[in-house]
Order: C-alpha cells, then sequence, then structure tokens
C-alpha cells in the first residue's frame, strides 16, 4: 500500500469515527431517554430541540459544527502535503455523523455537519452560502429542502470559485447520502406533518400542527 493511500485512508478513518461521535445521543442518555427512538427519532439537534429545548439544541449544532471542521483541520495539520485531507476527513464526518459506528448506523442528517465543512473550506463563503441556505429555507418552509439543497449548490460553487473540481467531487459525496435520508421528510412535507421552519421561534403551535404530544422544553 502507497504512503499516499495510507493518508487518504487514514483521514477517512479519523473523520468517520470523530463524526460519529454523538452529542445528541450523549445528551440524551444522561435526560434518560434514547434520541434513535424518540421524538423524531433523529440523532442532531433539531430532534433536541423537540425533546429538551433551544439551548441543548443550539449546543449540540455547534459541537456537530465543530466535529466536522476539527477533523478537517486535524487531518490537513497531519497531513500537509496533501491537498485532499481536509476534504477526505470533513466529508468523512458527515457520513460519520449520518451512520455512527457506535448508534448502529441510526445518526442525524448532516446540516450542522456540513456546515462545518464549509467552515473548515473557505470560511469567507460562510455568510453567503447561510444566507442562501437561509432564503432557501424562508421561501420553502423546510430546513429538510434547504440541507439537500445545499448539498449540491456547495459543492458547485466551491469549484467554481476555487476551479478545484476534483475537491468539489470530494464534497459532492454526500449529497445522494443526504437526500435518501431527507426522503421521509419530503414524504411528511407532502402530507403536511414536516416540521416548518417556524418551529425555530414558534415550536409548540408547529408541534400542535403536527400532532405531536410528547414534547417538553
Amino acid at each position: 500500500m502507497s504512503e499516499r493511500l495510507q493518508q487518504v485512508l487514514c483521514c477517512i478513518l479519523l473523520g468517520y469515527l470523530l463524526g460519529s461521535l454523538s452529542p445528541s445521543f450523549a445528551i440524551g442518555k444522561l435526560r434518560g431517554y434514547d434520541v434513535r427512538k424518540s421524538g423524531s427519532g433523529n440523532a442532531g439537534a433539531s430532534n433536541t430541540v423537540i425533546l429538551v429545548g433551544k439551548l441543548a439544541g443550539l449546543v449540540v449544532a455547534l459541537l456537530d459544527i465543530l466535529k466536522a471542521a476539527g477533523s478537517w483541520w486535524l487531518c490537513a495539520a497531519m497531513f500537509p502535503q496533501l491537498r485532499l485531507a481536509g476534504y477526505f476527513a470533513g466529508v468523512s464526518a458527515i457520513l460519520g455523523h449520518m451512520f455512527p459506528i457506535w448508534l448502529r448506523f441510526q445518526g442525524g442528517k448532516g446540516l450542522a455537519c456540513l456546515g462545518g465543512v464549509v467552515i473548515a473550506c473557505d470560511w469567507r463563503s460562510v455568510l453567503l452560502l447561510l444566507a442562501v441556505a437561509l432564503g432557501i429555507a424562508l421561501v420553502t418552509r423546510y430546513v429538510a429542502i434547504a440541507t439537500v439543497s445545499m448539498s449540491l449548490i456547495w459543492p458547485v460553487y466551491h469549484g467554481l470559485t476555487t476551479g478545484f473540481w476534483l475537491g468539489a467531487a470530494v464534497l459532492l459525496i454526500p449529497a445522494l447520502p443526504i437526500l435518501l435520508r431527507h426522503i421521509p421528510n419530503f414524504r411528511r412535507i407532502r402530507c403536511g406533518e414536516e416540521l416548518r421552519m417556524s418551529f425555530l421561534w414558534n415550536k409548540q403551535s408547529e408541534l400542535d400542527r403536527i400532532g405531536y404530544k410528547d414534547s417538553e422544553e
């Protein structure tokens, strides 16, 4: 096995293992519930908001962002001669978050980790891309649509602005898994049972609208 291949595999493994760490699951265990079997069943920030509250959800989101960005920075520092080191690690962190080995591959949807990769890759683009994501979410009213859209928009934007299309291709890898993980969300949107973005500032009203009865602050 060549040294370059060993470095790539190391980046993939480190990114995946770090991404597999689940703060939402840890908070759930501390409070006596399994995040995979409660609320929306999603091991991520949005379900933590439903089950615990906004502050806990914010903490989970920040930690999910950090684990993806940290994976990128760590591997880029370890293998400075490998231009794709951060790309492989960041993408693997997203996939680790979505399919964590510790939780029998039942993880989150990938939005916060995707944001972490954007921050690590090109922090100057964060505000622009955040504005685009918020615009999509506000117009469509659903975060799920914004997440899937950004998984496609971000790699293309990166390729167009940097000319590094190989890196853009790596960044595009999570797009299909993200789309597949959001199919249940799209089904709920069609049936009128998906939480709208207004859930972030009008939680109880949205939970009542979809008939969710077991929420707690």
